[in-house]
């Protein structure tokens, strides 16, 4: 038996901050809305997508930020995003290339840490500004 790909990620976010992933993780990344399933709804949270990326915000009443693990994502315009979510009053930081990319984290607003990467040398994907 073989893994095959990831189905999603789950990051923990702080009870009654739902406005706030949607804020940062749709109005910011981009990321569409999904409604939970009605059993998992009670729990709180939020649930976003785009294409193959699906990501899961799950209430932990212990919430802590996950300041080291993360999920990455390769962004189409690293640039433009940067400016995007600085302009927003999200903490970017970029760091060191790693080998073939530019790559910045930025911290949700529960400080949980996303990486953004873009490949070196390809230019920002068409219609895509952020």
């Amino acid at each position: 038996m073989a893994l095959m790909r990831i189905d999603h990620i789950q990051l923990a976010m702080p009870a009654g901050k739902e406005d706030q992933a949607r804020r940062f993780y749709a109005a910011t990344l981009g990321l569409q809305e999904v409604e939970k399933p009605e059993n998992l709804a009670k729990r709180g949270g939020w649930w976003f997508e785009q294409g193959a990326i699906r990501v899961h915000l799950g209430v932990d009443p212990d919430f802590r930020a996950a300041k080291k693990a993360h999920p990455a994502f390769i962004v189409g315009n690293l640039d433009a995003l940067r400016d995007k979510l600085a302009a927003a009053g999200y903490e970017v930081q970029d760091d060191e290339p790693l080998a073939g990319y530019t790559r910045t984290y930025v911290y949700d607003p529960f400080g949980n840490r996303i990486e953004l990467m873009q490949p070196l040398g390809s230019p920002p994907l068409a219609g895509q500004s952020a």
